[in-house]
């Protein structure tokens, strides 16, 4: 059986070809950065913490992938490529992405291995799903993993939830993919794909 981040990226691969622009909603250490990049995407990588930049470049430059980093008043590029790293909040992506969207995925909650008090919130969330939403494609997808089992995380989780679930359903399916019979708060998948 598929792991929710493994159904995500599932997904995701359906669906991106080359040169479709994506966003990675939450660099955290790279890997879903890195894996969009692999496909062959045009990516745009969001987090507020350094950490998570210089994490995913590192992944990025070992992967002998190239990138570019966004300085912070979005004057310059620093470097070249196809994988943008942006020390923003993903509530900010319309300002940094122009294209039409293909896919984006979010891991919400906090950077493993760091500090445990910067996570993602419901608002900043939202705001970046209604500018993602906006942009997206027709077939396009976005997968957010939610990781609710820190402080303020249940909060999001439930906005996620009551947002997504609102879309209308002529234009959006929307579907979640959990496990039913584990203890404590294990992630929660949810997939919404623009159907018009």
């Amino acid at each position: 059986m598929l792991k929710q981040l493994e159904m995500a990226h599932w997904m995701l691969k359906d669906i991106i070809k080359t040169n479709d622009v994506v966003v990675d909603a939450t660099m955290g250490n790279g890997y879903d950065t890195q894996f969009l990049a692999e496909l062959g995407a045009n990516v745009y990588a969001f987090d507020v913490q350094e950490e998570a930049l210089n994490a995913t470049e590192k992944r990025l430059d070992d992967a002998g992938i190239k990138n570019q980093i966004f300085e912070k008043n979005l004057s310059k590029l620093l470097t070249e490529p196809s994988v943008n790293l942006v020390l923003s909040g993903h509530e900010k992506l319309s300002e940094y992405v122009k294209e039409p969207i293909k896919a984006a995925i979010f891991n919400l909650g906090y950077l493993p291995k760091t500090d445990k008090s910067v996570v993602t919130k419901a608002d900043t969330t939202l705001t970046a799903l209604d500018a993602l939403t906006n942009q997206l494609v027709v077939g396009g997808r976005i997968a957010i993993m939610i990781y609710y089992g820190h402080e303020g995380g249940m909060e999001e989780k439930n906005a996620v939830i009551k947002w997504t679930s609102s879309l209308p359903q002529k234009d959006w399916e929307v579907t979640s993919y959990a496990p039913l019979n584990q203890i404590h708060t294990p992630p929660i998948l949810v997939l919404i794909e623009k159907r018009k």
